[in-house]
């Protein structure tokens, strides 16, 4: 499924379960809050921070999956069309990113 088809299918199950999108500014606080809990869970898991006992069964896919819901719910609000602005975005990154990350020697 593409972007374009996942806008879709988050539209038809907003007017079909959720009656309404809730206002931009409330789902951008729903995306912090959820990019907070996908930060709370690498940062236990994979950095230095000890992972406590409640979220050693946090779902990381989970909650990568609940940003990507609210950011095709802000898309579609806003009427972004995320797959050719995505598109767009991964051209303009090949072009200007590709000698440099190569060049890079952080990254060798």
């Amino acid at each position: 499924m593409n972007l374009k088809e996942s806008q879709l299918v988050v539209d038809t199950w907003i007017k079909k379960h959720g009656v309404r999108y809730f206002n931009e500014l409330t789902n951008m606080a729903q995306l912090t809050e959820e990019v907070g809990e996908v930060a709370r869970i690498i940062a236990r898991r994979y950095g230095e921070q000890s992972e406590k006992e409640s979220d050693k069964n946090k779902d990381l896919g989970e909650e990568l999956a609940d940003v990507i819901f609210v950011v095709l719910c802000l898309a579609n609000q806003t009427g972004i069309d995320l797959q050719g602005a995505f598109d767009k975005k991964m051209l303009i990154k090949t072009k200007r990113d590709h000698d440099r990350h190569h060049q890079n020697k952080k990254l060798k």
